[in-house]
């Protein structure tokens, strides 16, 4: 992908320019930690006869001793290379390993020097040195230095992670919290990460894969500890209206937004095509919208024509019964991005949280949770996240089954879906599927956007087509007076299903719309509008501005009620290659008006899906309470025989 237009080549000259320096780091400097404490190493008995300490190799070859070095001294390059039981030779891992922390501290140091001059901070560093530095300016010149530590400290962990991450395995290392974080300057700031990162390594790292993990462990962890830091920290406005590009190692410093190689992941699911989801019209018809939206995406502006014109689902919810086609839906969707991207050149990445990510481990869940957003979030991809059966992934609070990994999971989750840091791009969807959504944390179920109702098939010719489709060719049964899929016809089902919608569905809501109406008439302005909603709202408290907004996006996505044609997809010059500007006014020319009859539709949509899921939730905890009730009874008895 090409640069963007806002950024700035950081020169390979910039860079290898502080090699010395990034050198002298590794081999050794001074530093008497203050905030964190020395980790030992872990005692593992081996066999008898053999000590558990770790041995460091001597700069005399063939002799192996112990790390000789005064108390205090860092030497992170003689560390690294003790991670392999004292063998004789440097490995190619350990030789890579060295090589992309020098990078790292270098495209660190870098970055910290534009920043300098960009900020002013160059000038006053001179002016303090020759003792000219204003007593008025000390506050500033204190707090651009703290600004250029966590810039050079965010930029080294990220320039780690992204260096090795194509040398990661399975294997993790649990470095814990990260807390040595100086802001005194960025020089300072680096020896306390240096130092704590080779405490990391002499405690976690017997081997090659262990080494690669610790270190990587230990740089997501300080990214995460640096960008929490910098939220409120002044200063910093020079650092993130900017980026710089390393063109040799194509890596983006953007922000405090981690950075991840543009690439796909490999894709194992069997694909469905369209006419083999039968039924689940209006979710069926979402998803292919969908699928042809994200791949509308500018990797050049990083925003998508659709996230900026209104109508991008960011995030949805699609429930239904077991065995409706839920997973159906995951496949056809991942699918058609995948033939998409492929025919445009794009990355694609897939990826689903799933209950595997649930851990007793205090803390960890969370990770997962963040790790799996930020997999998906990456700008320089197309991302497609999905969450099966989150009602059991993610807790609901308040209820005393969630466990702690669960909670964690959800408060991930929300922040992430709707927070304040939440920048929608357009580049990525996140999919929240379950069987029971009455489950699911009401605040997190009322992040999902747009709502897919999976209901599987209704009709008898739905029936028909599914039967038809599930039997194969293997068999001589003649198909009867039927034609195959004609019922699939996706405009005709769906123009059908939404107008399915011009009246409630669920008897709660049913009341209301008819009370509603039996009021003001027919609703067909902006004021009768308004008083459907207030009185759903007294109906159901949980129905807050929140679903207001929702509603509105889901109006918004009918505004853009049309397929961008499939020879867009096909061709990429036609479209997808075209400028920002262009394909914008392209999809403008193509939205068709807001009508009452879209948004009475969309609130009764909306408005359903929230009194079935209440409905459920509710019942499930009036069976939870007889069952109480019942044992209660039983106890009571069986307490009453004893005494008799």
């Amino acid at each position: 992908m090409s640069q963007t237009s806002d950024q700035m080549e950081l020169r390979e000259t910039e860079i290898v320019a502080h090699y010395p320096m990034a050198l002298a780091m590794l081999q050794g400097f001074d530093h008497a930690p203050r905030i964190g404490a020395a980790r030992a190493a872990p005692a593992v008995e081996r066999s008898s006869g053999i000590g558990t300490r770790r041995r460091f190799r001597s700069t005399t070859p063939g002799l192996a001793t112990r790390r000789s070095v005064p108390t205090g001294a860092v030497q992170l390059m003689a560390t690294i290379k003790g991670a392999d039981e004292g063998d004789a030779l440097i490995s190619v891992v350990q030789a890579t390993v060295l090589n992309a922390l020098r990078r790292a501290v270098s495209i660190a140091l870098a970055v910290a020097g534009n920043y300098a001059s960009n900020s002013g901070l160059g000038d006053m560093k001179r002016a303090n040195l020759e003792g000219a530095l204003p007593t008025a300016r000390k506050v500033e010149f204190a707090e651009l230095l703290a600004a250029e530590a966590l810039i050079t400290l965010y930029v080294f962990a990220n320039a780690t992670a992204y260096l090795l991450s194509s040398h990661q395995t399975e294997v993790t290392a649990e470095v814990g919290e990260v807390k040595e974080v100086l802001i005194d300057n960025g020089q300072t700031a680096l020896h306390g990460a240096l130092w704590e990162l080779d405490q990391n390594i002499a405690a976690l790292a017997p081997d090659d894969v262990h080494l690669v993990a610790a270190i990587t462990s230990y740089a997501e962890a300080l990214m995460e500890t640096v960008a929490l830091r910098a939220q409120n920290a002044p200063r910093l406005a020079a650092f993130t209206g900017a980026s710089w590009h390393v063109e040799a190692d194509d890596f983006t410093v953007q922000g405090f937004t981690p950075a991840t190689k543009a690439k796909s992941t490999t894709l194992t699911m069997t694909f469905k095509k369209p006419h083999e989801v039968v039924g689940n019209h209006i979710a069926k018809y979402q998803a292919m919208k969908l699928a042809k939206m994200l791949v509308a995406y500018d990797f050049d502006r990083r925003l998508n024509p659709f996230a900026e014109l209104g109508g991008f689902i960011f995030t949805f919810m699609g429930d239904g019964k077991p065995g409706t086609g839920k997973t159906t839906l995951i496949q056809m969707m991942a699918g058609l991005l995948n033939d998409y991207c492929q025919a445009a050149g794009y990355p694609f990445r897939y990826q689903n949280l799933s209950t595997d990510n649930i851990d007793s481990y205090q803390g960890k869940s969370g990770q997962n949770a963040k790790a799996f957003i930020n997999t998906v979030l990456d700008p320089s991809v197309i991302g497609f996240g999905t969450i099966d059966d989150i009602d059991q992934l993610a807790g609901k609070r308040g209820d005393r089954q969630s466990s702690a990994g669960q909670l964690e999971i959800t408060a991930v989750l929300m922040e992430s879906f709707a927070g304040a840091n939440t920048v929608v791009r357009g580049n990525c969807t996140f999919g929240m599927f379950s069987n029971y959504p009455e489950n699911v944390d009401d605040a997190l179920r009322q992040r999902a956007g747009a709502r897919f109702l999976v209901d599987g098939p209704q009709t008898r010719d739905d029936y028909i087509d599914i039967l038809y489709l599930l039997m194969g060719k293997n068999h001589d049964i003649p198909l009867g007076a039927h034609e195959v899929f004609s019922a699939q016809e996706i405009k005709k089902a769906v123009a059908a299903s939404f107008e399915g919608h011009a009246r409630p569905h669920e008897p709660g809501l049913m009341e209301v719309f008819d009370r509603v109406q039996g009021q003001i008439g027919d609703l067909d302005t902006i004021a009768k509008l308004g008083t459907y909603l207030k009185a759903i709202q007294e109906a159901d408290p949980r129905f807050t501005g929140r679903a207001i907004k929702n509603i509105t996006d889901a109006v918004k996505v009918r505004a853009m009620d049309f397929e961008l044609p499939d020879a867009w997809m096909e061709s990429p010059d036609l479209f997808l290659f075209k400028d920002y500007e262009t394909k914008t006014a392209m999809i403008a020319d193509l939205r068709v008006p807001i009508t009452t009859d879209m948004v009475v539709q969309e609130i009764n949509r909306y408005a359903d899906s929230e009194f079935r899921y209440a409905d459920k939730s509710d019942e499930v905890a009036i069976e939870a309470l007889v069952r109480d009730f019942g044992r209660q009874e039983e106890a009571k008895k069986r307490w009453l025989e004893g005494k008799g």
